[in-house]
């Protein structure tokens, strides 16, 4: 063998191990495209919205493996759902590509109730679908704070920030109204306790202002109260009116004051004395 080399011209030993090279060059290159499937492409099919064992049946039948990349939560498609996937449907890939799923999650996640009491109702609509909350009915009551929420409901009772509620319940709201066009009198709270007052203007649609405690109040439930702002009367013993949806502040004491009395030119006053008149 040695000897067949070496009997031939050493141009012509080159040019055949040029050529052995180029073979061997041209065989990697073949069996490189088989390998990894030079110039095979497949179209992804669209898996949206399908069953993920069905989205991952179909994908490996096709020739892709399949990796779950993220779940999210939307309560208008089923559970387990595909809700998107990379590369999108009807892309041209290689054979053996990686399809990226993301899945709507069997069971809702827990978040907390925000605050919405003091926003307005555009800015409470725009926090509960940020939470991926539902907005409910929404009701007015007189309020002087026109369409601002006053309170939030879940199943008809008034829910607390910070409470745990699964995404996608409903949440109905408690609006302002503004102040009414009707006039009122002023409902007369002197000598009242203090659930007796705040029921009384709840009733008249009124609303509790400030609560001043003179003394050594205990139990706020137990005061009385012995001042109100606006006050029945006037100086010149003309009743006052006011509005549905305005307020009323009161002061309350420990003890209960004695009932006013009428003079003779009409004016209410009263018989306590100390921090109980006005």
């Amino acid at each position: 063998m040695f000897k067949i080399i070496t009997d031939r011209p050493l141009w012509a030993n080159i040019l055949i191990a040029l050529g052995i090279l180029l073979l061997i060059f041209f065989l990697f290159l073949q069996s490189l495209k088989y390998f990894t499937h030079h110039g095979s492409y497949l179209k992804v099919p669209d898996v949206n919205n399908k069953d993920i064992k069905e989205a991952t049946a179909l994908l490996n039948k096709e020739g892709f493996e399949v990796l779950v990349q993220d779940s999210v939560y939307y309560d208008s498609i089923p559970p387990l759902a595909v809700v998107k996937q990379f590369p999108e449907p009807d892309a041209s890939v290689k054979v053996n590509r990686t399809v990226y799923l993301t899945v709507n999650r069997a069971v809702p996640p827990e978040i907390e109730m925000p605050n919405l009491v003091g926003m307005s109702f555009r800015n409470a609509e725009l926090e509960l679908k940020s939470r991926g909350l539902k907005l409910g009915d929404t009701t007015y009551q007189p309020d002087i704070a026109k369409n601002a929420v006053l309170d939030q409901l879940y199943k008809n009772a008034t829910i607390r920030p910070g409470t745990k509620i699964t995404m996608g319940n409903t949440i109905s709201l408690v609006l302002g109204a503004g102040v009414g066009s009707e006039e009122l009198p002023v409902p007369d709270l002197f000598a009242m306790s203090y659930e007796e007052a705040a029921a009384l203007l709840e009733a008249n649609k009124i609303m509790l202002g400030s609560v001043v405690q003179d003394g050594n109040v205990q139990d706020t439930g137990a005061a009385f109260v012995f001042r109100q702002q606006p006050p029945r009367f006037n100086d010149d013993g003309t009743m006052n009116r006011i509005r549905q949806g305005q307020m009323i502040d009161i002061w309350i004491t420990p003890e209960k004051p004695l009932k006013r009395v009428v003079d003779s030119t009409g004016k209410q006053q009263s018989q306590s004395t100390g921090s109980n008149e006005y």
